[in-house]
C-alpha cells in the first residue's frame, strides 16, 4: 500500500490533535468540571427562621461558590466551599453571634436529594431539598433592594428630655395584643404614672401580619384595628409607638420594612402612631457597616419626617459604629448604645455602669439608651431596683417601663414614679452624669442641674453593706449649703461624714452650692 504523501500525514496529524484537545477542552479541564452538588436545590417547609427555600451551587474548576436562600437573610454566600469526605462543605457568615461570627455547614447527598446541616444565630439547620429547575431558582431568588445615599443631615425636636413610657417587650415578648395595649394604657393613666410624666405606650415585636397586594402592610389578628387602638391611647392623654426593623424580619420573626421603607412610614403614620422604635436584627445581614448602617437607618428617618406627621425615632443597632456621633443626623432622638437589658442584676449593672455611650453626646434632642428598666418585673431586690432607677435617672437616659403596668405594687410605684428622681433624669440642661470616682466596688457620680444644684450618688456594687463618705469635690463643688435626699426628700444642711449603702444599693442626694 503506497504511504500517505507528508503533507496528507501533516493534515491528518493535526486533525487528530485539534480532536484530542476539543475532547479534552469539553470534558477532562478542570475549567469545565462540575460538582455532584451542582445546580439548584428546593426546600419547602422548612422552619420559619431562617426560612431556607433555595440552595444554589456552581462550579468553576476546583473552586465551588454558591448561596443559600432564606426568607430572614437573604442570599447567604458560601465561602470556602469544598468537597471533603464525600460532602460539601462551607462556612457562612454568623452576623448576629459576635463570638461566632462564622458557622460551617454541610451538604450531603442521598437518593437524589440534599441534606443541609449547620447553625446560624441560635437556630440549628437540618433541612432536606430536591433537585429543581433554573427557572424555579430564579423565583425563589433574593433580589436586594438599592440603599439610597445620605441626604442632608435630619433634625427632629421631639425629645427635650429623655422619652418616658412604657415598651410591650420585657414583660409580654411577641404575645402582645390589642386588649393588652389598652389595658396598659388605662393602668398608666389609674396608676398615676401617666401624671408622674410617662407618655408613650408603645407596642414592641409581634404585632405584625402579611403585606397586601399593594404591598401595604397589615397587622395579625391580634390587632384588628390599628386606628382605633391609637385613638384609645390618645383619648387618655397619652401617646403611642410601633416597632420595625429595616431588615425582611424582625427579631421576633415578623414582616420587617426591607423595600418598603416609605410605604410602613406612611402606614404608621396613617395609622396614628407618635413612636417608631427601628431594630436592625436581620437587617445586619444587609447593612453590616457604618455607612450602610447610617444609610439603613437615615432612609427610613425621612420617610418618617415626609408624612408630616410628628414621630419620635428611636434607633435600636446596639450602640455599633458610634452611633451616639450620628444618630441626630438620621433624625433619631434616642439610640440603644447596649444589647438586651434582662431583669438581674448583674446584666442591669454591666450595661448601665459600663456601656451606656459616651457623656458627651447626648443632650436636649439625642439621648444615649441603655434599654428599658426592668423595675417590677420581680427579678431584682427593692435596694438593686432603686440602683437601676437612680442610674437611669443620673445618665439621663430614657424611662421605658417594662412590666405588667395592671400588677404595679405601692413599692414598684414609689420608685417609678419619685418627683425628685424623675426631675434628675428630666433635667432640661440634659447633662448625662458620669462616673466622679471609682474604689473598688464603690462608684460616686455626678450630673450637674440646669438650676446649678448637683446630683450626687454613691452606688454600692457589692455584695455586702459599706459606710462611704461624699465629699463637695465629689459634685464638682467647694462646699454644700444644702442636702436633699433623692428618695425621701429630707434635707440637711450638710453632708455627713459617712453614709450606709446595702449591697447593689444607692445613696442619691441633690446638692446645692
Amino acid at each position: 500500500m503506497p504511504r500517505p504523501s507528508l503533507s496528507r500525514r501533516v493534515r491528518a496529524r493535526a486533525l487528530l490533535a485539534a480532536t484530542a484537545i476539543a475532547l479534552y477542552s469539553t470534558s477532562a479541564l478542570p475549567a469545565q468540571a462540575r460538582s455532584a452538588f451542582d445546580g439548584v436545590w428546593l426546600f419547602d417547609g422548612t422552619p420559619a427562621t431562617p426560612g431556607i427555600s433555595m440552595m444554589d451551587i456552581r462550579s468553576k474548576g476546583s473552586a465551588i461558590e454558591g448561596e443559600v436562600t432564606t426568607a430572614w437573610y437573604g442570599a447567604i454566600p458560601m465561602h470556602h466551599a469544598r468537597i471533603e469526605k464525600g460532602e460539601l462543605v462551607f462556612e457562612a457568615d454568623n452576623i448576629n453571634d459576635r463570638d461566632h461570627p462564622t458557622q460551617t455547614w454541610h451538604v450531603a447527598l442521598r437518593d437524589g436529594k440534599a441534606r443541609l446541616t449547620g447553625k446560624i444565630w441560635y437556630h440549628a439547620i437540618d433541612v432536606t431539598g430536591t433537585r429543581g429547575s433554573s427557572a424555579q431558582g430564579e423565583a425563589r431568588a433574593f433580589h436586594p433592594v438599592p440603599l439610597p445615599a445620605m441626604g442632608a443631615p435630619l433634625h427632629a425636636t421631639l425629645a427635650p428630655t429623655p422619652p418616658m413610657g412604657w415598651s410591650s417587650w420585657n414583660s409580654f415578648g411577641a404575645a402582645i395584643d390589642d386588649a393588652t395595649v389598652r389595658a396598659m394604657a388605662d393602668a398608666m393613666v389609674s396608676s398615676g404614672l401617666r401624671d408622674a410624666g410617662y407618655t408613650y405606650v408603645n407596642i414592641d415585636d409581634g404585632w405584625q401580619g402579611t403585606r397586601g397586594a399593594d404591598g401595604a402592610l397589615r397587622p395579625n389578628a391580634k390587632f384588628p384595628d390599628m386606628k382605633a387602638l391609637t385613638a384609645y391611647v390618645h383619648a387618655r392623654g397619652l401617646k403611642i409607638g410601633i416597632y420595625s426593623s429595616q431588615g425582611p424580619k424582625t427579631c421576633a420573626g415578623y414582616t420587617g420594612s426591607y423595600g418598603h421603607v416609605q410605604q410602613d412610614a406612611q402606614t404608621f403614620a396613617d395609622w396614628g402612631f407618635d413612636y417608631l422604635k427601628y431594630d436592625l436584627c436581620s437587617g445586619e445581614w444587609f447593612y453590616n457597616d457604618r455607612d450602610t448602617v447610617m444609610r439603613s437607618y437615615y432612609a427610613m428617618g425621612k420617610a418618617l419626617q415626609e408624612t408630616g406627621r410628628a414621630i419620635l425615632f428611636s434607633l435600636c443597632e446596639y450602640g455599633r459604629f458610634d452611633v451616639g456621633e450620628w444618630g441626630r443626623s438620621v433624625g433619631g432622638e434616642l439610640w440603644r448604645t447596649t444589647g438586651d437589658i434582662t431583669d438581674n442584676y448583674a446584666t442591669m449593672a454591666k450595661i448601665g455602669f459600663d456601656h451606656n455611650g459616651k457623656p458627651a453626646n447626648a443632650g436636649p434632642h439625642g439621648w444615649n439608651d441603655p434599654d428599658m428598666l426592668e423595675i417590677g418585673n420581680g427579678g431584682m431586690s427593692p435596694d438593686e431596683y432603686r440602683s437601676h432607677m437612680a442610674l437611669w435617672a443620673m445618665s439621663a437616659a430614657p424611662l421605658m417601663m417594662g412590666h405588667d403596668l395592671r400588677k404595679s405594687d405601692a413599692a414598684t410605684l414609689a420608685i417609678l414614679t419619685n418627683p425628685r428622681v424623675i426631675a434628675i433624669d428630666q433635667d432640661p440642661r440634659g447633662v448625662q452624669g458620669q462616673a466622679m470616682r471609682k474604689d473598688g466596688t464603690r462608684e460616686v457620680w455626678a450630673k450637674p442641674l440646669a438650676d446649678g444644684r448637683v446630683a450626687l450618688a454613691l452606688f454600692n456594687r457589692g455584695e455586702s453593706a459599706i459606710e462611704a463618705p461624699l465629699t463637695p469635690a465629689d459634685a464638682g463643688l467647694a462646699s454644700v449649703s444644702r442636702v436633699e435626699d433623692a428618695w425621701s426628700g429630707t434635707t440637711a444642711p450638710a453632708l455627713v461624714p459617712l453614709y450606709s449603702v446595702p449591697a447593689h444599693g444607692v445613696v442619691l442626694l441633690i446638692v446645692s452650692p
